[in-house]
């Protein structure tokens, strides 16, 4: 950038000269500063929305990726860590010194995990037991207290949600968040990951799409942009091996299909969760992406695009393709990266696991040379 800028010799107390060079008072930044007056809690969201230019040119349509990894805590849950929070500060249900308790699979934990350091609360976080060691470690090195729990059904008493509400309501000044089924969750996605989106593209959204693990993300995005629109942009919904939710839409509430299993972490579900069921109504069409189609895209990512992502950003990507091949030429289709690769790397990066996985086949030859763990 070129600046037309004004020169003057000026002189120092010392004696030592120097040239200061004036900007003009019309000058504007090539920037939006970003000042947190608030520390933390400021400085979640307002994200930027990346071009994937390599599947753009493939498809002949414009595939953008919120890149939600960028995030003060490093994913898209904190906004709802941020919102869930605010929420029960101004209910009164929880005061200073008190304690934070969830149940999570790490990423709302971990941004609850900040939002307590922040604002000098305690906080407890339940969670399935199959989750990566790094996220645990993460989250003890927050501060939190972290209880691995197997894996069981939600109908089941022991089930990692239930526990973290009973652990609340044992305790004095408590607030057992229930990111899963508390609409704070998708009011902060209504709020700002839609109009973020909106604002970004000039009101130019054609297609919407990301997979659902509470729901609140996908359906606050829906419910904002499917308003803004009247209806006109496409919001799918994308799902992994493992969950119901693409059985319960392609079967119009008939069948709850859980068959199967996924290498992604946080995504998925078995039931429909509270915050989806506000807006299930309004989704276009669902599509199940297999496991290979994603650790594919993880690697692809990686090698054309310089971008880090977890397993849930690169599925997301993969539903955006699809998604993209039925709108027309030109049509401009969103999705979020949830998070960075770092907490999930020593698996998807490890050959040995890989193949455990039966994964590694799936990766194309000439990308396989990413997978340089043990």
């Amino acid at each position: 950038m070129l600046l037309n800028t004004s020169r003057t010799i000026c002189r120092l107390s010392s004696g030592r000269r120097f040239v200061a060079q004036y900007i003009p008072n019309d000058f504007k930044p090539p920037f939006i500063p970003l000042t947190s007056e608030s520390g933390f809690a400021g400085a979640v969201g307002n994200t930027p929305l990346l071009k994937l230019n390599k599947l753009s040119q493939e498809t002949g349509r414009n595939i953008y990726a919120k890149a939600e990894f960028m995030n003060p805590g490093g994913s898209i849950k904190d906004r709802a860590a941020l919102f869930i929070v605010e929420d029960a500060e101004r209910k009164g249900l929880i005061a200073p010194g008190g304690t934070i308790v969830e149940g999570t699979a790490g990423n709302t934990g971990i941004g609850l995990a900040h939002i307590a350091r922040a604002k000098g609360y305690k906080c407890v976080i339940y969670m399935p037991n199959t989750q990566a060691p790094s996220k645990m470690d993460l989250l003890r090195l927050l501060g939190a207290e972290v209880n691995p729990v197997p894996v069981v059904p939600f109908t089941d008493p022991m089930n990692f949600n239930h526990q973290a509400k009973r652990h609340a309501e044992s305790l004095d000044n408590a607030v057992w968040t229930n990111q899963f089924d508390n609409l704070a969750n998708r009011q902060a996605h209504i709020e700002s990951t839609g109009p973020e989106i909106w604002a970004q593209l000039d009101g130019q959204v054609d297609g919407f799409t990301c997979s659902t693990g509470t729901g609140g993300t996908f359906a606050g995005v829906t419910r904002y942009l499917k308003d803004i629109s009247a209806g006109k942009t496409q919001c799918v919904l994308a799902d992994p091996p493992g969950s119901v939710v693409h059985s319960y839409i392609q079967s119009n509430g008939e069948a709850l299909d859980r068959s199967g299993g996924s290498f992604t972490e946080g995504i998925g579900q078995g039931r429909i969760t509270n915050n989806l069921a506000q807006d299930i109504g309004l989704i276009d069409y669902s599509i199940k992406i297999p496991d290979a189609e994603s650790i594919k895209m993880v690697y692809r990512l990686l090698d054309e695009e310089g971008l880090y992502v977890g397993g849930t950003g690169a599925l997301n990507v993969v539903a955006a393709v699809e998604v993209a091949k039925n709108l027309p030429e030109g049509s401009n289709v969103v999705t979020l990266l949830a998070d960075s690769a770092h907490k999930y790397a020593e698996r998807i990066f490890s050959k040995k696991w890989l193949i455990e996985k039966g994964l590694y086949e799936h990766i194309p030859k000439e990308l396989q040379k990413y997978a340089i763990l043990a």
